[in-house]
């Protein structure tokens, strides 16, 4: 069965959209998995800690902010500084954008972009609360994301890419919005092998950050086509342990892997 694009997001805004609102049951198939949210602030920490957060981390943000919906760590490999400017596709609470908030400073900018309502609310009123004033939340998909050309430093990004059912688009509007010599620097699903037909066309599945996982030879393939250059895929195989328990019984973990993607945008135009 071949999944429509409109329906796919209709069915991850909803599902997310009870996340933001702390309803976990009957998510991710009735098992209440990490690709879905945590149950409760100690299960988020748990989740966080054992995908590399530290546990200074994972104290530093706002009690709500950090829902367990991660397969990674993007602060990582970001390497941020200073005074640069980052964008957070699909954002959720805002717990990977006040980690980015502190390592940018002051002079800095974050700026978090989420389709689910429910989440920017809830981002805001944690940024409130942690009285973070250089973090920013505006509601946008993110083929189509709600910043100018070349205003952005660092894309960062948690899990999130696998659901867009236009992953393309998405790299090339990332690509749009970074300066040159930007870079991108996210945590993602990615399939090792191509995935059955029971499960692609799945689409409680695909909001579960399955059936929405491209290969890596295809996201590098669209990656370049895209205009980005010194692509770099590392697949994680310990994640295979964390991502059993979001299908279990499904074999799930024969297919895929969280892995950090990484790319710059070139100094001068091609």
């Amino acid at each position: 069965m071949t999944l429509k694009n409109d329906d796919i997001r209709s069915v991850v805004r909803e599902r997310y959209g009870k996340a933001a609102e702390g309803v976990t049951d009957g998510c991710c198939d009735d098992n209440g998995s990490s690709c879905c949210g945590a149950k409760d602030p100690t299960e988020a920490e748990i989740i966080s800690l054992s995908l590399g957060y530290s546990d200074e981390e994972v104290a530093a943000v706002p009690e709500g902010a950090n829902l367990g919906l991660g397969c990674g760590n993007p602060q990582a490999i970001a390497a941020l500084k200073p005074g640069e400017t980052v964008l957070d596709l699909g954002s959720g609470g805002g717990f990977d954008c006040f980690l980015a908030a502190r390592a940018v400073g002051e002079t800095g900018t974050v700026i978090g972009v989420d389709m689910t309502p429910q989440m920017v609310s809830k981002a805001r009123k944690n940024a409130d609360i942690g009285n973070f004033s250089n973090v920013e939340f505006r509601l946008g998909e993110i083929e189509y994301l709600p910043a100018s050309d070349n205003s952005v430093d660092v894309i960062i990004s948690n899990c999130v890419i696998n659901l867009s059912p236009d992953k393309p688009q998405v790299f090339r509007e990332s690509f749009r919005i970074l300066k040159p010599g930007g870079r991108l620097a996210i945590s993602d699903i990615v399939a090792t092998a191509d995935l059955p037909d029971h499960i692609k066309g799945n689409m409680l599945l695909y909001s579960e950050c399955i059936s929405g996982a491209e290969t890596i030879e295809a996201l590098e393939t669209m990656m370049r086509e895209a205009g980005f250059e010194n692509v770099r895929i590392s697949p994680k195989d310990e994640s295979r342990e964390f991502i059993r328990e979001w299908a279990p019984g499904k074999a799930i973990e024969d297919y895929l892997v969280s892995a950090s993607i990484e790319a710059e945008k070139p100094d001068t135009p091609r």
